[in-house]
């Protein structure tokens, strides 16, 4: 939400892509079509592509979503080269619309160590963009824009807060209720709630356990 934010900010109009790839936190793709309406996004793109085939994560496959805190290993939460077929489907839409700035809300501060939020997947990217794609051989190259990588989760939820943002329209939890409320345990939903509370601003969050 606030990485999209950021893009209007800019001065971009808004073309917003989901992945619905048959993840364990569906209800996501519901507040991401949310957003973008509030946003003003002149298209919303929720895709199919079943990375259950593949398997891999606790979000993918039948394993556990981890309760028991945030951890110094890369998780099992980690879907396999997730943001690298993301961005690489950003990317095709992007060249067929003729945008050449691609914003993704990654962060690599308060996180959970995936490596795909980390800055040099980031460059990594970008050039592998200019390299794979006619726009980029013929000169008119992609940027990558990750507004949110180097700040710490309460500065965006001051972020938010400063674009005049509701953040209770986002949502984090891996592990969501049948009753769509947020777990409260898992390592997104303990991140959102330590972001709030360090940044001194009200937490919108229905949370089923409060971290």
């Amino acid at each position: 939400m606030v990485s999209a934010a950021r893009a209007r900010e800019d001065g971009h109009r808004l073309l917003a892509l989901s992945i619905d790839y048959n993840q364990r936190h569906k209800v996501e793709l519901d507040a991401a079509a949310k957003i973008a309406a509030m946003l003003g996004a002149e298209r919303h793109v929720v895709l199919p592509l079943d990375l259950r085939a593949f398997g891999g994560s606790a979000l993918t496959a039948d394993i556990d979503v981890p309760k028991t805190g945030v951890g110094s290993d890369i998780p099992v939460t980690y879907v396999p080269a997730r943001n690298t077929i993301f961005l690489s489907l950003a990317l095709g839409w992007a060249e067929a619309a003729g945008a050449r700035d691609l914003y993704i809300g990654v962060n690599a501060l308060d996180y959970s160590g995936y490596p795909d939020c980390r800055p040099e997947f980031i460059a990594g990217f970008e050039k592998l963009a200019e390299l794979a794609t006619k726009a980029g051989v013929e000169g008119e190259p992609f940027r990558i824009q990750a507004p949110l990588q180097n700040m710490s989760k309460a500065d965006i939820v001051r972020e938010a807060a400063r674009l005049g943002l509701d953040a209770g329209l986002s949502w984090s939890c891996y592990d969501p209720t049948p009753e769509e409320l947020h777990c409260g345990l898992c390592d997104s939903c303990r991140l959102r709630s330590r972001g709030f509370e360090e940044a001194g601003l009200p937490d919108p969050t229905r949370y089923a356990t409060h971290p």
